[in-house]
């Protein structure tokens, strides 16, 4: 994905800050440890595909990595439409 795995973590709700991720000497294998103790600190979805793997926190980032282009219409969790019901992009 090209991204570290600080980024990889959810900064902004509990437990980040009482579980002290936010300490610049924890490794990085610190910070997956408490990723798999409390899943919900990971930032997701994570979108693997044969063109990559990226973190899609936008829905549709997704999009940019289908190995084929969409063909139907995706609308956001809140509603915005992002590709049109003909498979065309609209942001």
């Amino acid at each position: 994905m090209g991204i570290s795995v600080r980024e990889l973590l959810r900064v902004n709700t509990a437990p980040y800050g009482e579980l002290g991720l936010d300490n610049p000497d924890f490794t990085d294998a610190q910070r997956i440890d408490a990723i798999l103790l409390h899943p919900i600190r990971m930032n997701r979805p994570v979108v693997v595909t044969p063109l990559g793997t990226a973190l899609c926190r936008l829905s549709e980032k997704a999009l940019d990595i289908l190995p084929d282009a969409q063909k139907g219409a995706f609308t956001k969790e809140d509603g915005e439409c992002v590709v049109d019901k003909d498979g065309k992009r609209l942001v």
